[in-house]
């Protein structure tokens, strides 16, 4: 995957978390950034969990799995939305 398709990747990912987690922060960089690390956060989870490694393509469980990252990582940053 290039590097337009990690940024796009990222920005989708980090987008649906931050709207999943109630985040205080938008925009698109600070999206894409959450997405991408995010996606890094859910692959090593995954590998951990599973045993196998994460795909580095675009399909729908890479996405799902990128997006949990994400909501993972803004909850420990405490990026989210407290009441």
């Amino acid at each position: 995957m290039g590097i337009f398709a990690w940024i796009i990747f990222g920005a989708l990912a980090g987008g649906i978390a931050g709207a999943v987690a109630g985040s205080k922060r938008s925009g698109c960089l600070y999206n894409i950034a959450i997405g991408v690390v995010g996606a890094f956060v859910g692959g090593l989870l995954m590998r951990f969990i599973t045993g196998e490694s994460f795909n580095i393509g675009f399909d729908w469980p890479s996405f799902l799995v990128a997006v949990i990252g994400s909501i993972i990582l803004l909850v420990i940053t405490g990026a989210t939305k407290r009441k």
